[in-house]
């Protein structure tokens, strides 16, 4: 084997997946390498894969050629658009995935991609050279002793590195399923000046499904004629496919009596755990504590897989013994003969200060390596794969002599995430939500691909294929809307009817069409009767076409919005720049910019710590 390579990338799980086959599928020798080829593309959490905002991810990961979308459509056991009942710029869609058969396909594609090589292995340390004021990557180390040269490389080690599984008074060296953790690769970053922090995530148990009694338990139903995450999945298809049900269940008073009086026997509350967790999916004991006077916590009962028996029971994570794990489950209405199959853990993890990135995901001090996922202090499988796609772009990108990707604000939540954490940083795992984005009226799922698939092709992600839809896709939405214009809706005692019944004004004159539709109250569907000429198209195109006319007004203004903020964006910040020498900035603002050494001033206008103030001193600076 050829102990050399372009671009190695260290972790198979799904910040590595969208790494390793966008640099493959971008034309650069790649080797993925991971400590387990059973465990690539492992869902060791949630079995489910998209949600609040982190459906825009999966969307917008597709629209720039990636593969957690299509994937995610081939595993689908249940599909549900989540903020139905909220405007469309934040409908979320969400599916229980088949775990097994997503690792399985995941696998699959990695091994028939051209470029990209396999190889199971620990990376223990890495050597760098010094050039110029850098240092530059140029090999990684395996812990049987192979050496292999790299010109870039990407980390994306999840929750292995130093992993700590925490049960109870009882914890021991492990990653993620019991899998093995990483031990000696932190060590060899510090050494290198990579600064390292100590988070911490948690999962549930998992229940044998013959073991609960679903009568005491709601049902909750997927959506009928759901849509795909990806172009390349046939959207008749996808809505014929047989959904499995899910449930909910509720913690009650003994539940919560039993945690109450097992606190201190939690490994997070009797000082084991020292890694930040997540502060928007805390572990069971953690809601108890935070929300002491909530009487009840929704739990959703979620299928594994559709030859499994294994039953996700997401709300539940805890870090308490196994014996207050069982009477626990067992105080659960409809659980109380509930036979647990995996016992619940929560695990720590070393992971980077992703304020020592450029927004390329590229270390500032050290050329060519990069980080992507749970390394750089994210949560979330979407979050993961978005950050390795962008990785292994702008990595080829570099070895390809290009300009590199950064993606702003306004473009993509992928750009918003990014942007968070190289400017502010975090001291938690960070989630995405729909309410990080400035912009999220123009970040909808449904024009992913408007925003972000003409980038896809500028890059070399995008095939022809994939670019013919998107201009097919573009032509139908706009010619639908010109003959919704020109469209006009008579008055008729029926439709005046319907229009009081959803309290909307009736109509005494014809109407176009396109006024009718920017009704908050209607919608094509109970318009659909009095649209004759209504074409045959796509219910996706249908969605795409009404939200374009609903959201025009707004999305205009946020254009004009976006368009004051480029003045900002588009002034560049010296790399070089001692803030400490700029008189007038605030001693914070000095060391702050200092540390994360912002690319442009609207960066910097990002920065906590930074006032307008000191952005005015910056303009007169820069100026002068």
């Amino acid at each position: 084997m050829r102990n050399k390579t372009r671009i190695a990338v260290v972790g198979a799980g799904h910040a590595g997946i969208e790494a390793a086959l966008a640099s493959a599928r971008m034309g650069l020798d790649t080797i993925l390498f991971t400590m387990s080829l059973d465990a690539i593309a492992n869902l060791p959490c949630n079995p489910s894969i998209g949600g609040t905002a982190k459906g825009h991810l999966v969307y917008e990961i597709d629209a720039l050629g990636g593969q957690m979308g299509k994937s995610a459509d081939l595993v689908t056991l249940q599909a549900r658009t989540l903020n139905l009942g909220k405007g469309a710029a934040v409908h979320s869609k969400r599916i229980q995935a088949d775990r097994l058969k997503y690792r399985s396909i995941m696998k699959g594609v990695l091994e028939s991609t051209p470029n990209l090589r396999i190889i199971q292995a620990e990376i223990v340390d890495l050597e760098t050279r010094l050039e110029g004021d850098l240092r530059k990557i140029v090999a990684l180390i395996t812990r049987l002793g192979e050496r292999y040269e790299v010109d870039c490389a990407i980390l994306c080690t999840g929750t292995y590195l130093n992993g700590t599984v925490h049960t109870g008074n009882i914890c021991y060296a492990s990653g993620p399923d019991s899998l093995m953790s990483a031990t000696f690769l932190t060590d060899a970053l510090r050494r290198e000046g990579v600064s390292m922090m100590r988070f911490k995530t948690g999962t549930p148990a998992r229940i044998h499904a013959d073991s609960i009694d679903y009568s005491k338990l709601e049902i909750q139903l997927g959506d009928e004629g759901a849509l795909p995450f990806s172009w390349q999945t046939d959207e008749d298809e996808y809505a014929k496919i047989p959904q499995i049900p899910c449930y909910i269940a509720y913690t009650n008073a003994r539940t919560h009596q039993i945690i109450t009086e097992n606190i201190k026997r939690s490994a997070l509350y009797s000082g084991n755990i020292h890694g930040t967790g997540p502060r928007y999916c805390p572990s069971i004991e953690d809601k108890i504590v935070r929300f002491a006077d909530k009487p009840r916590h929704q739990l959703f009962v979620e299928p594994m897989g559709s030859d499994t028996k294994e039953i996700y029971l997401q709300g539940f994570s805890t870090s308490m013994p196994i014996d207050v794990q069982t009477e626990m489950v067992h105080s659960l209405e409809g659980f109380e003969n509930a036979q647990i199959m995996r016992y619940a853990y929560a695990i720590e993890y070393d992971c980077t200060d992703p304020q020592e990135l450029l927004p390329t995901l590229e270390y500032k001090k050290i050329s060519g390596l990069y980080g992507a996922g749970q390394f750089n202090g994210t949560s979330g499988y979407e979050e993961a794969g978005a950050q390795g796609l962008v990785a292994g772009i702008n990595a080829s990108l570099k070895l390809l002599g290009r300009e590199p990707l950064i993606l702003p604000r306004s473009s993509s939540y992928i750009g918003t995430l990014i942007d968070d954490l190289v400017t502010k940083g975090t001291n938690e795992p960070y989630r995405m939500m729909t309410s990080r984005s400035e912009y999220r009226l123009l970040l909808r799922q449904d024009n992913a691909d408007y925003r972000l698939t003409p980038i896809g092709r500028e890059v070399g992600l995008v095939g022809d294929a994939q670019w013919e839809h998107y201009l097919l896709k573009r032509e139908m939405v706009e010619r639908e809307i010109e003959r919704t214009r020109h469209t006009v809706i008579r008055p008729s005692e029926e439709l005046n009817e319907m229009l009081r019944a959803l309290e909307t004004s009736e109509i005494t004159v014809p109407t176009p069409l396109y006024d009718l539709l920017k009704r908050p109250q209607l919608d094509y569907e109970n318009l659909a009767k009095f649209d004759t000429s209504r074409p045959e198209i796509k219910k996706s195109l249908l969605f795409v076409a009404q939200t374009e006319i609903k959201y025009e007004g707004y999305v205009k203004k946020q254009m004009l919005e976006v368009a004051r903020n480029e003045r900002l964006e588009q002034k560049p910040l010296p790399q070089d720049l001692d803030y400490t020498q700029i008189q007038g900035l605030r001693i914070e603002a000095q060391q702050k910019l200092n540390k994360v050494k912002p690319l442009t001033l609207g960066q910097a206008s990002r920065i906590s710590g930074v006032s307008p103030a000191d952005i005015s001193v910056l303009l007169i600076y820069l100026e002068h």
